[in-house]
């Protein structure tokens, strides 16, 4: 794979690959390593740097190469250009599990059955692909802010911030209860990697409309306690008697992703449970000429 590798500055984010050219647009290199090993960000253990500089790349692949082939040849790329080297490795780790809470879940199951993404389909204004270890992802950014994960069978979530009510909503429509674990990972690491992973203990099998609003203080106070340097954040304030001890509180009164969690009647507990991880060993900040 012949790449040219330049500092990202395109507004667009996520990779584009077909059969002669592959595309990775305003990555960074954590992202480029998700992209590669198909993992999840939070699996990538390695120094903080990796998720500030991004890059734009723009790869030729060789003749008779399949997009089944391009995380390979992503691999090899990193190795070559960044001098990455990783392992794989499992131990055990403190995770956040979701839980079914004592009253029992109060969620609604979908009408309908999710659906697989059509990978023919043209994208839409706005819209970019990802893919993932669990199958494509198509993000729509709408005028408004508003972002919209089609995650396949694994359900659609919207993500819109609310700024007269100073929260953030998120509404997800036949998500399972792996896909919703993977959403509030997502943004218990919103200022960087430090945050908890949850990981779905439910046994809950279905497909379910999920809407939580968590408040912008308690998402500033996650980022603040993972090291994010966040203007406006607040301090102070009690914790609550549901949430683990380390947990983030919203002095302000507003939702936490622990309450929003239990309105669902589900619960998050600190556990220890076997995760696997991707160590990086190595990396360049700056790639190699080609």
């Amino acid at each position: 794979m012949a790449a040219d590798i330049q500092n990202g500055k395109m507004p667009r984010i996520g990779p584009h690959v077909d059969a002669a050219r592959a595309e990775y647009i305003y990555l960074s290199l954590k992202d480029l390593i998700v992209v590669a090993y198909g993992v999840k960000p939070y699996q990538v253990e390695g120094p903080s740097w990796l998720a500030d500089a991004r890059f734009d790349i723009e790869a030729t692949m060789p003749e008779g190469a399949t997009k089944e082939d391009a995380p390979a040849m992503l691999q090899k790329l990193l190795a070559e250009r960044f001098k990455l080297a990783v392992h794989r490795d499992k131990a055990e780790h403190k995770v956040l599990a979701l839980v079914v809470g004592k009253g029992g879940p109060k969620l609604q199951e979908s009408p309908a059955a999710p659906q697989d993404i059509d990978p023919n389909a043209p994208l839409q204004p706005g819209e970019t692909k990802l893919e993932t270890e669990d199958g494509p992802i198509r993000m729509l950014r709408k005028p408004d802010g508003t972002m919209v994960m089609n995650m396949g069978k694994r359900g659609t979530m919207t993500m819109k911030l609310d700024m007269s009510t100073q929260s953030m909503n998120l509404e997800s429509s036949m998500v399972t209860m792996d896909g919703f674990a993977d959403m509030l990972t997502n943004m218990m690491q919103m200022g960087g990697s430090g945050g908890p992973q949850v990981v779905n203990m439910t046994g809950l099998k279905g497909n379910y409309q999920v809407a939580v609003e968590i408040s912008l203080a308690a998402i500033i106070a996650m980022a603040r306690a993972q090291g994010a340097d966040v203007a406006g954040a607040p301090s102070g304030g009690g914790t609550q008697t549901n949430a683990p001890a380390n947990a983030a509180s919203d002095p302000q009164g507003g939702q936490t992703v622990y309450s929003s969690v239990d309105k669902l009647g589900l619960k998050l507990e600190e556990r220890k449970a076997t995760v696997e991880r991707l160590i990086v060993d190595h990396a360049e900040k700056t790639p190699t000429e080609d």
